[in-house]
């Protein structure tokens, strides 16, 4: 029996992702190119932001996590640590082109993944109640067009008009023959039902990615953004966060975690997107989503369930000073929300709407009602981005 040891690049190779991107500038269309980019990082099964983030300076932290708090962790200021999967973001952090924000979560507290990754990317008040995404309507607002590179469109990106969609083939050289073959049947009809075979030879002459490892998709989501008509906006999927069971391994080092290893994913992840990029990333904001956090208590697998309050990563080079924003709750059992998990102080629809207000130039209040309906949305712009 072999005794191979999966390599990190192993690791990402099969672990999977989505990429979507999404606000296509047409001349005739787009009133005015928007200032910036804004790429999403989906974390599905709720990222426990104690350990990507642990609060270092906190005294109840190691006395309820010990098991689970990494030993190594990088030192952000004298009470945020950094989990040592993400090295990239480190010295990002160091650059001053990232942050965190943490303390945070949607104002969804029930714990159930159907309903709080619903919530997360339709942004509405209540699960389920919306049929379009808070990031679908901000393009619509801000008139770009949405285009998905998937067989679906992502609630997160759906406007209340039909987005488009594409999927790049990867036969080779697939794409010249559709398009020739697109444009032989459009000269046999009229001109409305030519212009919709147009459209569709538009489509099929994209420029196509064969690997689906999430960070070819992230630097290929990078290389279309920086192009002077590219997306505006790219949403990528990762998956697994959910570790009810061996968030560490068995000799309780942190590293070789499950956990840890959905870190390691989104460390090169945000990596690709910042060589990607190229030079595109000083008018980049890249922001990570969780539905929940995890329980502040280790149970008995060495895992977590389901929780309420989590952290968000910030990067991009339209982030000038790097910094920790939160206003902390505190981990003693009576500061702990409902008697079990990290308190969220921050309403992370605040976070959304501050990169919308940044990368697309939309005004805050149109973007707390119309995008989040709800008109009092606190602003946090200055504490992100000055």
């Amino acid at each position: 029996m072999s005794n191979h040891k999966i390599t990190r690049r192993d690791f990402l190779k099969y672990s999977g992702a989505s990429l979507f991107l999404a606000g296509v500038p047409i001349p005739g269309f787009t009133k005015d190119k928007p200032p910036g980019n804004i790429s999403v990082i989906l974390l599905e099964g709720g990222m426990d932001g104690l350990t990507a983030v642990p609060p270092i300076g906190d005294p109840n932290l190691i006395a309820m996590r010990k098991t689970i708090t990494p030993k190594d962790f990088l030192k952000l200021n004298s009470f945020f640590g950094l989990h040592p999967s993400l090295p990239n973001f480190s010295r990002l952090m160091a650059k001053n082109n990232a942050s965190v924000v943490h303390a945070t979560s949607f104002p969804y507290i029930k714990r159930s993944h159907f309903e709080g990754q619903n919530l997360m990317e339709g942004g509405g008040l209540s699960p389920f109640a919306e049929k379009t995404g808070w990031l679908g309507r901000a393009l619509e607002i801000a008139n770009l067009p949405g285009k998905a590179l998937s067989l679906e469109m992502p609630l997160i990106l759906r406007g209340y008009k039909n987005n488009d969609n594409f999927y790049p083939a990867s036969i080779k050289k697939s794409n010249a023959l559709i398009s020739s073959l697109i444009s032989k049947i459009a000269m046999a009809h009229s001109k409305d039902e030519a212009d919709i075979f147009a459209k569709l030879s538009r489509k099929s002459s994209q420029s196509s990615i064969t690997a689906r490892d999430p960070v070819s998709l992230a630097k290929y989501a990078g290389r279309e953004m920086s192009r002077e008509n590219g997306p505006i906006a790219s949403v990528i999927r990762i998956g697994q966060f959910d570790t009810h069971a061996n968030q560490v391994s068995d000799d309780g080092y942190d590293r070789n975690g499950e956990h840890a290893k959905r870190l390691e994913i989104v460390d090169d992840v945000i990596a690709g997107y910042r060589k990607g990029l190229g030079d595109a990333w000083d008018r980049s904001i890249i922001l990570t989503l969780t539905e929940f956090g995890r329980t502040v208590a280790v149970n008995g697998t060495r895992g977590t369930e389901h929780g309420y309050g989590s952290a968000g990563f910030l990067a991009g080079g339209t982030i000038s000073k790097s910094r920790v924003v939160a206003e902390w709750p505190g981990l003693s059992k009576k500061e702990q929300f409902e008697g079990r998990d990290l308190m969220a102080t921050i309403d992370y629809r605040s976070v959304c709407a501050a990169c919308i207000e940044k990368s697309l130039g939309l005004d805050h209040d149109r973007i707390a009602s119309e995008i989040f309906f709800t008109p009092k949305l606190p602003r946090v712009y200055e504490y992100i981005f000055s």
